[in-house]
């Protein structure tokens, strides 16, 4: 996908993000041809439905029923925020193919927000090899996804 793709999905997941102040985070998944095929936000009130998790399960949902397995190794979930461990395994389990992450695991650590400090990477190395492991890129407009998470920290 061309960076303005990128940046344009990016923008809309720090978009869902500011709808849950208290757990601001947002995720798309989008098709090569820039399509976006689902998008979720951390849903107040539910501990395990996280932006990332959420997409994924709705996206599952919607293709349910259709005869076959679907091929997600050419789709990319973008997200404000480097996945937790549970959502790492929701997007291996998936076969997405490319992650974008805004914000870091490392900053998410250092700005004291409760984390389970494994990153994602480390989630797909350990991994057994039946799994797609997805290409990815870290940083995207990671100054305007820090911003959602300092002011978290610092109590909104």
């Amino acid at each position: 996908m061309s960076r303005e793709r990128d940046t344009q999905h990016m923008r809309r997941a720090v978009e869902l993000a500011r709808k849950n102040p208290d757990a601001p985070f947002g995720c798309v998944i989008a098709a090569p041809d820039g399509t976006r095929v689902s998008e979720a936000y951390n849903e107040p009130g539910n501990p395990v439905r996280h932006a990332e998790a959420a997409a994924i399960y709705d996206l599952a949902e919607r293709l349910a029923g259709r005869g076959t397995d679907a091929d997600w190794s050419d789709l990319t979930l973008y997200t404000t925020a480097e996945p937790c461990p549970m959502c790492a395994g929701a997007i291996l389990w998936s076969g997405l193919g490319r992650v974008v992450v805004g914000t870091s695991l490392e900053t998410l650590v250092a700005l004291g927000l409760p984390q389970i400090n494994v990153s994602l990477r480390e989630v797909a190395e350990r991994a057994s090899d039946d799994f797609v492991r997805p290409e990815i890129e870290a940083g995207l407009l990671e100054a305007e996804c820090d911003a959602l998470y300092r002011g978290l920290a610092r109590g909104g």
